[in-house]
């Protein structure tokens, strides 16, 4: 076993180190949305635009006219002109319309696009930071900006918050598993198998990438899940072990601690990777990879608990509390009334007074998430010293026409031309009845070229050849009108993620739709608005598989139908709460100072992926703390005793864990993109609940008052139970061991 996971970590690391992936995306989420088929209709039907970014040029001391600002512009984009990749440069000082458009309000910048050879995403991006390198200007400040801009600075930050996360997160593990294990050889083997599930999970995500679309920041989530539940779950079997061993051979201690505790890592690991799998039923862009990323790293992580972890701990035997920690003396008696035992006795003398007012504050935590507004996200996700957010910027406060919207609106004719005087006409009208739609500045299209040309002569004008047609006529005729198609775009003020803008391009879409054919919106605000319900239409069916398919592996664990019931309420309970935190802190604006981010909607992927990954994670310490409770159960057939008992003998060890996981997921909270500092900080906030407040208040709440109800299960369930072997069997002499974990 040692030596086939050796050889599977020298796998992954030849993967990683020699590239043999592929690259991974920011995910092109227009895919399946009427914006995103709109998109790939005109990009079929119209003369295609290149590829290109934008470089801004900016001093405080010049202006944009002077000779020096532009010869120092001119001379820093030189090197570009020669590039074999470029195929045009457009300046300011190209022609005098270009001037106006191209320099700003305030006279001290310009801007210079960059058009490029087509190239898959990825390439692109490689060019672009080939690019970036050859520019630099003297005395001007320089910053890229566009689409091309924005995914690069974003790769390059996930990258960052990735190794700053795992830069804090490793040494608190560390620390933490020592305060826990109080050995240096205990502690030493969950950061190994952590360290390899992590290292496999990333070379999976990579070979993923070859075949399929995945997610940029399916490496963070491949760290964050990896080593919080790979830690964990070595943690449950490491410390039942070192329980055993000190009256057992090693034999019979590893396989007395992989009967209790490695079964329950086993249905732990499942509800986690039911969670995870849940995000594969979105169909937008590749929010499913991230799913698929984590639920291979939750299955290396259970793989290695049960292969790599006994073949260890088979070597080191009873050595495995070598090396002590001074002053650190973390065993205690199985059998005694400690701080939990106190606890859960105190709260099952009166439950009701517990879970009444405690299940009323987790509700009144997650009440701002009744507020919560979705959108597409967009360049605030990144931090303020981001370059592409800083260009972007500047393009919107200083540039004409950067701080509007376009909403591009296609009619669309699969028969016949578009340019009939019947689908001229209706073009006309439409174009006028969408310059009378509130917030809408102007529109352009072929039939408002002119406002002193009426119906009439703009159906006369397009139905004759294009040949001689007014050369400003023909260009817009070119640029606009395909073979099925014609394109008009209305310009607003409004942001793409305001719901002024989404009444907007509902009203829109409510326009009467031409004979024949159909009225398309595409453009950044029809885009998010799709995107927004889109998730909210899969949203229903992937909760619904989570629910069900935890409930049905809880019964195989436990044999009881209402326990799962229960367990699944208390998830409900505490994501909500952590939703509540994610408005309260991400929308609403509160912390963004200490935090560093700029308040926004919620991206509509952030509340999905926090759910898919709570709902199995949240289960993680339910599913070893109930198996406890089932094992106390039967052996007293005392429910109070029971639930007492066992919260005693896991106190410590859950609260252990779960500081763990919570440290892994909070050194995520000082990610620079906003995305992954929700979920870190969301996630964390979940785990804290669950271990303090749903573990300590209710849990000995509402089995106390279930009572034997807690296990009761209608009888061809029972019989289906029993008949698939799936109760843990054990003999008289090994009856007391049965738990999975050790005491408190």
């Amino acid at each position: 076993m040692l030596a086939a996971s050796l050889l599977s970590l020298v796998v992954a690391v030849m993967v990683i180190l020699l590239g043999l992936g592929g690259s991974l995306s920011v995910g092109q989420f227009e895919e399946g949305t009427e914006a995103g088929r709109t998109a790939d209709l005109l990009q079929q039907e119209l003369p295609s635009r290149p590829p290109s970014f934008t470089l801004l040029f900016r001093s405080d001391r010049l202006s944009a006219t002077a000779p020096s600002f532009r010869e120092e512009m001119l001379r820093a984009l030189e090197p570009l002109r020669r590039d074999p990749n470029v195929t045009a440069i457009r300046t300011p000082y190209d022609t005098p319309t270009s001037a106006v458009r191209m320099i700003s309000r305030d006279r001290r910048s310009a801007f210079a696009t960059v058009e490029l050879k087509d190239a898959e995403e990825a390439r692109l991006q490689d060019i672009y930071a080939e690019l970036r390198e050859k520019i630099r200007p003297h005395g001007l400040e320089v910053l890229g900006a566009g689409s091309i801009a924005a995914n690069h600075d974003f790769n390059e930050t996930a990258d960052t918050d990735l190794r700053r996360a795992e830069l804090v997160s490793l040494p608190l593990a560390l620390l933490m598993l020592l305060l826990v294990f109080g050995s240096l050889v205990a502690t030493g083997l969950p950061l190994g198998v952590g360290a390899l599930a992590v290292t496999g999970g990333f070379a999976a995500t990579l070979l993923l990438a070859r075949v399929m679309d995945v997610s940029v920041y399916a490496t963070n989530i491949v760290t964050m899940i990896g080593l919080g539940v790979a830690i964990d779950y070595s943690l449950f079997i490491v410390s039942r072990f070192r329980e055993e061993v000190r009256n057992r051979p090693v034999p019979e201690a590893l396989a007395v601690a992989m009967a209790t505790a490695g079964r329950a890592v086993v249905f732990s690991g499942l509800t986690v990777a039911i969670g995870l799998t849940g995000l594969m039923f979105f169909s937008l862009g590749n929010i499913g990879s991230m799913g698929l990323a984590g639920t291979v790293v939750v299955a290396l992580a259970v793989v290695y608990a049960l292969t790599l972890l006994p073949a260890l701990l088979a070597l080191s035997g009873a050595r495995i509390n070598s090396l002590r920690v001074p002053f650190i003396h973390p065993e205690r008696p199985m059998a005694g009334r400690g701080f939990w035992h106190r606890m859960a006795g105190a709260v099952m003398a009166r439950p009701w007074w517990v879970l009444v007012p405690v299940a009323l504050l987790l509700l009144g935590l997650g009440t701002p998430a009744l507020g919560m507004r979705l959108g597409g996200g967009d360049i605030t996700m990144l931090p303020e010293t981001a370059e592409a957010r800083r260009g972007i910027e500047l393009l919107r406060e200083q540039f004409p026409g950067g701080d509007t919207n376009q909403v591009t609106v296609v009619a669309h004719y699969p028969q016949g031309s578009p340019l009939t005087p019947e689908r001229i006409g209706y073009l006309y009208d439409t174009s006028r009845r969408l310059a009378q739609l509130p917030n809408v500045t102007r529109v352009e299209s072929v039939v408002d070229l002119d406002p002193s040309i009426p119906r009439e002569g703009y159906q006369r004008l397009l139905t004759g050849l294009r040949e001689s047609l007014p050369p400003q006529v023909a260009e817009a005729v070119r640029q606009s009108v395909g073979a099925h198609v014609v394109a008009l775009t209305a310009y607003t003020a409004l942001g793409p993620d305001t719901e002024e803008v989404r009444d907007l391009i509902r009203s829109v879409r409510a326009l009467p739709t031409p004979a024949g054919g159909e009225l398309l919106l595409t453009g950044q605000a029809a885009y998010n608005l799709d995107y927004v319900d889109a998730i909210a239409e899969d949203a229903p069916v992937a909760v619904l598989f989570i629910v069900v398919a935890t409930y049905l592996v809880l019964f195989l664990l436990l044999g009881s139908v209402l326990l799962p019931l229960k367990a699944v309420l208390m998830n409900f309970l505490s994501i909500s709460a952590s939703y509540g935190a994610l408005v309260w802190i991400f929308q609403e604006g509160h912390l963004s100072g200490v935090l560093n981010f700029t308040p926004n909607v919620i991206e509509a992927s952030t509340p999905v992926l926090m759910f898919c990954i709570l709902f199995g994670l949240s289960m993680d310490y339910e599913v070893l703390l109930l198996a406890r409770v089932k094992e106390e159960w039967e052996r007293t057939g005392d429910n109070t005793l029971a639930v007492a008992q066992s919260l005693e003998r896991t106190g410590r060890l859950i609260t252990g864990a779960a500081a763990i996981m919570a440290v892994v997921f909070f050194s995520f909270g000082l990610a620079e993109t906003v995305i992954i500092k929700a979920i870190g900080l969301g996630m964390g906030l979940a785990v804290v609940i669950d271990a303090t407040i749903i573990r300590a208040l209710l849990v000995p709440a509402t089995m106390r008052l279930l009572g034997r109800w807690n296990w009761w299960a209608p009888r061809p369930l029972e019989r289906l139970y029993r008949r698939l072997g799936l109760a843990e069997q054990s003999s008289d002499a090994t009856h007391e061991l049965q738990a999975g974990m050790p005491p408190a």
